[in-house]
């Protein structure tokens, strides 16, 4: 059986306990039949391959969806504040084939911030950079860069918002979060959200140090797709520049 950390191949086993986990699901909500089978495994990986659990996650998924996007996806419209501020820009991909996410932390602001419309941004940018995931690859690789963080910045509750919106609704979906330019003074605010964060998404948060920057960042990126302020030769494109319109379920 693959590991419910991996994203690799499945084992006979994990697919006859994806069949179990369909037709658990279609049997209390028709709509999962409009679900792939690589969906239904990610949340089943993220479970530990407990069918009763990633059941209840997916169903709770589905109503969530409903909500937070009732027509699709979130229109832009309705998060028209949160794009202006240019916190979130896709970058190229990784040597994995896996595209790139870029956060600035330090242009979001606590105050004046409205947490249904960011709730409804996380969505938008989660989407967004899951439909680049190309065939064969489940995963995303994200950019976190601190640069410039401070205490206007500091927003908990925000923080922790978009981290369980990733993990109860996009499972699996993030291979590793480059943390980088990191503060002394996040590191206060980062102990405040670690108790939020999953056992199995951890791990995927990798804290870098200035000195060793260059040689993580090479590792895991070619040149041509590292962006260009990092030293690569790779623009990055503000989110409200990329016009890839995203439908889902297959967005998860």
């Amino acid at each position: 059986m693959a590991s419910a950390a991996g994203g690799g191949a499945a084992g006979e086993g994990e697919w006859l306990k994806v069949a179990q986990l369909r037709a658990m699901v279609e049997a209390q909500d028709p709509r999962a039949k409009e679900v792939d089978n690589l969906t239904l495994r990610r949340f089943l990986r993220a479970r530990d391959h407990d069918v009763d659990k990633a059941s209840a996650m997916f169903l709770k998924f589905l109503k969530w969806r409903r909500e937070a996007a009732p027509g699709g996806s979130v229109p832009e419209e309705r998060v028209r504040r949160e794009l202006a501020q240019d916190k979130v820009c896709m970058g190229g991909v990784d040597r994995a084939g896996r595209p790139i996410l870029v956060a600035f932390p330090s242009r979001h602001f606590s105050a004046g911030r409205d947490m249904a419309e960011f709730k409804s941004f996380v969505v938008y940018f989660f989407d967004k950079i899951c439909a680049r995931i190309p065939r064969g690859q489940e995963k995303f690789l994200c950019i976190v860069d601190l640069k410039g963080w401070g205490y206007s910045n500091w927003d908990i509750r925000a923080y922790i918002a978009a981290i369980e919106i990733m993990q109860n609704y996009y499972p699996e979906r993030l291979g590793k979060a480059l943390m980088i330019h990191v503060p002394y003074i996040f590191m206060k605010a980062w102990k405040m959200i670690y108790p939020f964060i999953d056992t199995n998404t951890r791990d995927k948060f990798v804290f870098v140090e200035d000195k060793s920057l260059q040689e993580t960042l090479r590792r895991e990126i070619d040149e041509g797709q590292l962006p260009e302020f990092l030293g690569g030769k790779m623009d990055v494109i503000p989110l409200k520049d990329y016009g890839v319109q995203v439908q889902h379920p297959q967005a998860v």
